[in-house]
């Protein structure tokens, strides 16, 4: 008798243990589909926010969503409401199937599912039928082989990427996004109990067709939270009073022409690691828009934002609205070429500083000149006449610019510009000539930004770069000498700002294009630097649109959206000579074009130099001489002998009556500074 019933043991132990060999092998031999499914491309920013994503190839939007990045809140709920023996069972807890089957005889119909977690990842990575038990035995064959290749973690992860939440949702980040705009990492209670409802039937609780069933579904979540000890029922009463969300949100869409132009640049990056800082990409894509929308219709705008320090690009907008057609913008206007107007003065002032042509507190005549057949004018059609550099600069005047690069030449601030990573474009079969100094040559907002952060970093060229996790800045090439870019820098900062802008000392430069096509402007402070373009994309003309009007309030405003105050500039550097006019050496005090000539000054057209005047003088009762001045600009100052005379109303025309006879020096000066001289015999 003993000896059967060991017989009878030991034969039940082979068969349990031969059951458990052929179970073994069954689950090994099981086949697991491929577990990596096609992922949302997603941009991310410096801190890791979202920038912007794109839907996988069947219009799903299905976003990773490690488990370190949602909110440990959503996971407890969602562990202790659909599978709380998840971290202890292999993959099927028959507790769960043996209730799920005791509920199901009593009720006569099925009260509660015996899925597991993984049972349900099973379920989404096979994508199979699950109608009837054999569907149910797949998925349990498939989550018992989930469970010795993968961990608890991994297979979390699984089903928060690719449990469905209704629509095109995938994921509890889509999710998360969609119905609350903002990221899964911190959730409410009433958003975690809505988020764990909805993958039980996600067509049907559809919050933003059906948000009568998706509050529901979530107050019942919330019951049963309070009843598992996940929430305290006074918490859970007060999450039920939060209302449902009733409309889906746009998912972030910044920088949209950077990001796409880097997807396209590399289309199987699922996620591209950006150095943009989104908040304030966000408050500058506003005020871009804003600002365009008050200039009037068909006019766009754009902006970069990068650290001198490092090349960082931390916001780029290339135009005013991506979705609005009338603007064009579609149109990255951060890369368009076109006319820098005067923008690229600072670089010439700068080449002349390092040259030793010129100090800031050098004297230039601003009036009229012809270099060859090229007789440049000034916007406002007037001339100043003598003034430093400093205020030329300042004020941006044409022909100072003209004169200083006839002196370091054309060719030179090409190089230089190219030296900053600037592509400046020529038409075709073209040399770089004087015109250059006045917007004649085809560059970018990139490359005036790339030009500005070389004079900011004291005259050494720094790589712009919006890709993150590169190599850090890198010794670039000499553009400026470091005492020459800082001296343009202080001259800039120097330049009254627009009104009420914003207190903050930026170095700055505007420039407006021939024919009103462009408005441009460009400051930096002790950190970073900030380019503003605008016009209209199609290149027509923007009457009204100034670089002074236009883009400088946008600059300043673009400043204040800053999270910091505008960083003060550094001081000069060792050798910079910082001294007032007087005491510069004698060469540096006064500024003569090389080539110019004096264009339209005034003319002595009576009495004519060397004629032999008679005005009675002998007899006792002379006349007054006439005095006429042609050309020149108007009012004209009359000098006899060095002194000053009273002048006519328009100034062409004065009387002055003689002492004696003999010889007299005539002198007259116009508006510009430009001068006429003749000596004349009296008898």
């Amino acid at each position: 008798m003993r000896r059967r019933a060991a017989l009878a043991v030991a034969a039940a132990a082979l068969f349990a243990v031969t059951g458990l060999v052929a179970a073994d092998r069954w689950i090994a031999a099981t086949a697991i589909p491929p577990l990596a499914r096609e992922a949302s491309m997603i941009a991310l920013d410096r801190e890791g926010r979202l920038v912007a994503a794109h839907t996988v190839d069947d219009g799903r939007w299905r976003l990773p969503a490690p488990p370190a990045e949602v909110d440990p809140g959503y996971i407890a709920m969602l562990v202790a409401l659909e599978d709380r023996r998840f971290r202890s069972h292999p993959g099927v807890d028959p507790l769960a199937l043996a209730r799920a089957a005791v509920q199901a005889v009593h009720a006569g119909r099925i009260v509660s599912g015996g899925s597991t977690l993984t049972m349900q990842v099973a379920r989404l990575v096979e994508e199979g039928p699950t109608g009837d038990w054999r569907g149910k035995i797949r998925q349990m064959r498939l989550a018992l082989a989930l469970e010795r290749r993968l961990s608890k973690d991994q297979i979390l992860g699984l089903y928060l990427a690719l449990a469905p939440f209704g629509g095109n949702l995938e994921g509890v980040r889509a999710a998360s996004l969609a119905y609350f705009g903002r990221e899964p990492g911190r959730l409410t209670p009433a958003e975690a109990a809505l988020l764990v409802a909805l993958p039980q039937a996600p067509e049907a609780r559809r919050p933003d067709r059906r948000p009568e069933a998706a509050r529901a579904a979530r107050d019942r979540a919330l019951a049963r939270a309070a009843r598992a000890g996940v929430l305290d029922p006074a918490e859970a009463q007060a999450a039920r009073r939060e209302a449902v969300p009733t409309a889906r949100r746009p998912f972030p869409a910044l920088a949209p022409h950077l990001v796409d132009r880097l997807a396209a640049a590399d289309p199987a990056a699922r996620v591209l690691r950006l150095t943009l800082d989104a908040p304030l990409q966000a408050r500058l894509e506003a005020l871009a828009r804003a600002r365009a929308r008050e200039l009037g219709p068909a006019l766009s705008a754009a902006i970069i934002v990068a650290d001198w320090r490092t090349g960082e690009v931390l916001a780029r907008v290339g135009a005013a609205d991506r979705l609005d057609a009338s603007r064009r913008g579609f149109v990255d206007m951060s890369r368009a070429v076109r006319s820098p107007g005067s923008t690229l003065k600072p670089l010439i002032y700068g080449l002349a500083f390092e040259a030793g042509l010129a100090h800031p507190e050098t004297v230039i005549e601003d009036r009229p000149m012809r270099f060859g057949t090229y007789a440049p004018q000034n916007l406002d059609r007037q001339w100043c006449g003598a003034m430093t550099l400093r205020t030329a600069l300042q004020r941006s005047r044409n022909l100072p610019a003209v004169a200083l690069l006839d002196a370091v030449g054309p060719a030179q601030l090409m190089a230089r510009l190219k030296r900053a990573g600037a592509r400046p474009e020529l038409p075709a079969g073209g040399a770089a000539g004087l015109p250059v100094a006045l917007g004649g040559v085809g560059v970018t907002l990139e490359d005036l930004v790339a030009v500005y952060a070389a004079i900011a970093r004291g005259g050494e060229s720094v790589a712009l770069r919006e890709v993150a996790g590169g190599p850090g800045a890198e010794p670039g090439a000499r553009v400026l000498s470091a005492g020459a870019a800082w001296q343009v820098g202080d001259v800039l900062a120097g330049t009254p700002p627009p009104p009420d802008a914003p207190p903050g000392r930026i170095a700055f430069k505007t420039g407006t294009s021939y024919g009103h096509r462009d408005a441009w402007a460009i400051g930096f402070d002790g950190r970073l630097v900030i380019g503003v373009w605008f016009g209209r994309p199609d290149g027509a003309a923007a009457p009204g649109v100034l670089g002074l009007e236009t883009a400088a309030p946008t600059l300043f405003a673009a400043f204040a959206r800053l999270e910091a105050a505008p960083a003060p500039l550094g001081p000069p550097p060792p050798g910079v000579l910082t001294v007032a006019r007087a005491e510069l050496p004698p060469p540096l005090r006064r500024f003569r074009p090389r080539g110019a000539t004096a264009e339209g000054g005034p003319r002595i057209a009576y009495p004519p130099a060397g004629a032999r005047v008679d005005l009675g003088l002998a007899a006792g009762d002379p006349a007054p001489l006439a005095l006429r001045v042609e050309d020149g600009a108007p009012p004209f100052r009359w000098l006899v002998d060095g002194t000053p005379l009273a002048v006519t109303e328009d100034g062409r025309r004065a009387e002055w009556l003689p002492r004696g006879a003999g010889f007299v020096d005539l002198a007259v000066i116009d508006a510009t500074g430009a001068a006429a001289r003749a000596q004349v015999w009296l008898q």
